[in-house]
């Protein structure tokens, strides 16, 4: 008896452990996907204009997974070596950590977490499993970790100043290094105290989408129950995140917290990632109304690469987007938000953005205009609103 008992052990151990080496690969595989439909023949002009351009993805869900970012995925769709080859040089890279069971874009109670499984599989720490503030803090750590070990290839971006380092390195040497910082995708991860928002400011975050699928304590999402406008506390935030030098990001508000964000702004405000109504009619997309209300901030509006931004995932369809919103507010307000290993699926990883500079050149384009929707509106828009308003006060 004692011997069955010690093999149904033993047994029971082995498939614990294969389910911990396994599921969270699997689990990936079957989230993160590329599509395997044909990709643009990339111009010698294109190939040697993306060379050139300074780069900034405004949204990757990257920090979610297990997996070494210093090493090349077989998985997934962004990793140090994959932002190398697609030339990029600044990624910001978001913080998801709740989403519903059954998630859908049209209406989401806050009662479920997808992520919670994922967190355990994963073997993450054990103050994260119950803890949406821990998990924030542990993809900040990650983050840092790997900064620390890639021997100056991947560096954390926190202010101007590091901004500026990063680019002068990148303009500076052979061994050119790539930037992150720091977002959150819905502030629920302040767990209900406000005051945690600077937990997460001391952690590098720098940027902060006010909800994610779900209605929250600070205001409704595009995605949830009641869809309501900001929430006093959500005004509160608000006025701390801009206080603070965090960048507003309306990317899963509801149309009225929008609009309430827009009304109260005084500096730049992002749209993330997503995309447009007026070529790709989906909930989540913005406004024509909203895009000039954002461009009014003097913020951006990041394109995205799947099929619910941008109602396709060619890259003809996101040269599309990303025209509209220059013909309707100007080049200054265009930039990229691939929501890359955000459970998508797309035609390219990151290893392939010069698809997207092809595409645009293939949508009338000019090489300037390329420049500035492909980064160079980005890196503006960051430089502003990382210095805390204190700090520009005489």
């Amino acid at each position: 008896m004692r011997r069955w008992i010690l093999a149904i052990l033993v047994l029971l151990i082995a498939l614990a452990a294969a389910f911990f080496l396994l599921a969270p690969g699997m689990i990936e595989r079957g989230t993160n996907k590329i599509d395997g439909k044909p990709l643009l023949v990339v111009s010698d002009h294109a190939k040697a204009l993306h060379k050139t351009l300074t780069i900034v993805d405004l949204h990757s869900d990257s920090l979610l997974w297990s997996r070494n970012f210093l090493d090349r995925g077989t998985r997934g769709h962004m990793d140090l070596p994959r932002l190398e080859d697609g030339n990029v040089a600044l990624q910001i890279l978001s913080s998801t950590t709740k989403s519903p069971k059954g998630q859908n874009y049209d209406s989401n109670s806050g009662d479920t977490d997808n992520i919670t499984a994922l967190v355990i599989a994963q073997l993450q720490p054990v103050r994260t499993w119950n803890s949406l503030l821990e998990r924030s803090l542990w993809h900040a750590e990650k983050l840092h970790r790997a900064a620390g070990a890639s021997d100056g290839q991947f560096r954390a971006v926190a202010n101007p100043v590091d901004l500026d380092a990063l680019l002068a390195a990148r303009r500076g040497g052979k061994a050119v290094p790539v930037g992150a910082m720091l977002s959150v995708e819905g502030l629920h991860d302040l767990e209900g105290n406000i005051d945690n928002l600077d937990k997460l400011y001391a952690a590098g975050f720098r940027m902060a989408g006010i909800t994610h699928f779900f209605d929250n304590e600070f205001a409704g999402s595009m995605h949830g129950l009641k869809k309501g406008g900001l929430t006093p506390l959500g005004r509160e935030v608000v006025r701390r995140m801009e206080a603070k030098g965090m960048i507003v990001d309306v990317a899963h508000c509801s149309h009225a917290c929008v609009a309430d964000i827009l009304k109260m702004a005084r500096r730049p405000v992002v749209s993330s990632h997503g995309g447009v109504q007026a070529t790709c009619k989906v909930n989540r997309n913005l406004t024509d109304a909203e895009i000039r209300g954002v461009a009014a901030t003097g913020g951006l509006v990041g394109i995205g690469y799947w099929d619910a931004a941008v109602c396709d995932t060619a890259p003809a369809s996101i040269a599309k987007a990303m025209k509209h919103v220059r013909d309707l507010v100007g080049i200054d307000h265009v930039a990229l938000g691939s929501d890359y290993d955000g459970a998508t699926t797309v035609r390219f990883d990151t290893a392939h953005l010069a698809q997207v500079t092809q595409a645009l050149i293939d949508a009338g384009f000019t090489d300037d205009e390329i420049r500035a929707a492909m980064g160079g509106n980005a890196i503006r828009v960051l430089r502003a609103g990382l210095v805390p308003m204190r700090a520009t006060v005489p």
